[in-house]
C-alpha cells in the first residue's frame, strides 16, 4: 500500500490553491481538476484540496483562520534548507513560527491549517 493523496477540506478553494501553488511552490495536476477539487503535486504524494459544499459552509458560519492547534493532522514538507525556506515564506507574508531546536519550522496556511518545513 502506498499513500497517493492527502485531502483537506477548504472553505475557499481558489485562495487555498493560490497559496499552495504560489507560496509553497506545488504544481496543479491539470487532469485532476474537477468542480470543487484540485490536486497538487507534492512529490511522492498529491495534496488534494476539496471545496466544502455551500450548504455545509452555511452551517459552519464565519471562518476563523486562527491556527488550528487542536487538529490531529499536520502536512510536513521536505525542503533542502529550512532557514532559507522559512525566510522566503516570511518575505511572502506567510505566518511562520520560529525554527525549533530540532530544526523544523511550522507555518499556517490561509485557513489556519498548520504545516511544517523539515529537512
Amino acid at each position: 500500500m502506498k499513500l497517493g493523496t492527502v485531502m483537506i477540506f477548504v472553505r475557499d478553494l481558489p485562495r487555498m490553491r493560490e497559496f499552495y501553488e504560489r507560496d509553497l511552490g506545488l504544481e496543479a495536476v491539470p487532469e485532476s481538476a474537477q468542480p470543487g477539487w484540485i490536486e497538487l503535486d507534492a512529490g511522492l504524494a498529491r495534496l488534494g484540496l476539496h471545496q466544502i459544499p455551500e450548504r455545509v459552509l452555511a452551517e459552519l458560519g464565519a471562518q476563523d483562520a486562527s491556527p488550528r492547534e487542536d487538529q490531529p493532522v499536520k502536512l510536513i514538507f521536505r525542503v533542502a534548507d529550512v532557514p532559507a525556506e522559512r525566510a522566503r515564506l516570511v518575505a511572502r507574508g506567510v505566518p511562520m513560527r520560529e525554527i525549533a531546536p530540532w530544526g523544523r519550522c511550522d507555518g499556517v496556511d490561509p485557513e489556519g491549517n498548520i504545516f511544517q518545513l523539515a529537512t
